[in-house]
């Protein structure tokens, strides 16, 4: 049996939610201590890491608890796997989540006030009603580039930007981790170009490609061209994509490219950010879609 938080922590659902969920849909039903602690077994914990890969998967959260009221032993814990198996689909998901304006406005309030449990409450109806997909574009890039607004005229601090950037970057790497790391003897690289540290867009794509099933190495930020080039030499990638999120990015992403071009000709480059349609060059895959989706399909096509 396993206390409220250590349910937390094998689930992945956080314990605001965790609570929501038993509340509002029974997913599950504790056991009571003679002094009132929740206790959970592990057919409780399969419920939740199934009702939390269905809800990734699109689904709405009453429809996923009333599949899961439903579902077998052997479809809990197949729904309950880290990721799925190659070739076995998940279930279909409903009709999409429409996208929350209200979500964005609490995030943005949460860090004007400072507000850090208002902030993760938030964050996990984020994650929970919505695939990752949906939640980058519509909660957590808008609400970012809302703060970071808010933030040039004053209305939020430094210490509300830094506590709600770096929120949204620990469950966006939760999620990334949560894909399953691959064995490909060829990943996919992806990475920023050197001096380049605004990581949300790549970090974002990274996760989506990683959820399609892609290969993919995450080599974070502000990467030297010395390193992009000894992790192509150790590597010999499927793919080595670039971002250059900003115009200040673009000519160290020249540099990165030519680097590569010149130590490893054959490796395929593909560029993705704001301002990746100026980092021309032979044979570069550029990415410029308005969905991460789209550009992951993009991705997928260039390596044929």
């Amino acid at each position: 049996m396993y206390t409220i938080k250590e349910a937390s922590a094998r689930s992945g659902v956080g314990i605001p939610l965790l609570r929501a969920w038993e509340r509002r849909y029974g997913v599950v039903t504790p056991a009571r201590t003679a002094s009132g602690y929740r206790l959970y077994d592990d057919d409780a914990i399969a419920r939740l890491i199934a009702m939390r890969r269905l809800i990734e998967e699109g689904w709405a959260a009453q429809q996923a608890a009333a599949h899961i009221a439903e579902a077998s032993p052997a479809e809990l814990t197949r729904l309950g796997r880290p990721s799925q198996a190659a070739g076995e689909p998940a279930p279909e998901p409903p009709a999409g989540v429409a996208a929350s304006a209200e979500l964005v406005e609490r995030i943005v309030d949460a860090a004007r006030g400072l507000d850090g449990e208002r902030l993760e409450v938030t964050l996990d109806e984020t994650f929970a009603t919505m695939r990752f997909e949906t939640a980058w574009e519509t909660v957590l890039r808008p609400a970012l580039t809302a703060i970071g607004r808010a933030w040039q005229r004053g209305d939020v601090s430094v210490a509300g930007e830094h506590a709600t950037s770096h929120a949204i970057l620990r469950r966006m790497a939760a999620v990334y981790d949560a894909a399953g790391a691959s064995t490909a003897a060829a990943p996919i690289l992806v990475g920023l170009a050197p001096g380049a540290r605004h990581e949300f867009g790549a970090l974002a794509f990274a996760t989506a490609a990683r959820r399609a099933g892609l290969p993919i190495l995450y080599l974070g930020p502000d990467l030297p061209v010395e390193s992009w080039v000894s992790a192509v030499e150790d590597r010999s990638p499927a793919a080595a994509v670039i971002g250059v999120p900003r115009r200040a990015d673009v000519a160290h992403g020249r540099e990165v490219v030519r680097a590569i071009r010149i130590t490893q000709p054959s490796t395929r480059i593909v560029v993705g950010g704001q301002h990746a349609d100026q980092v021309d060059g032979a044979h570069v895959v550029v990415l410029g879609a308005d969905s991460i989706a789209e550009d992951v399909a993009a991705l997928r096509r260039s390596l044929g």
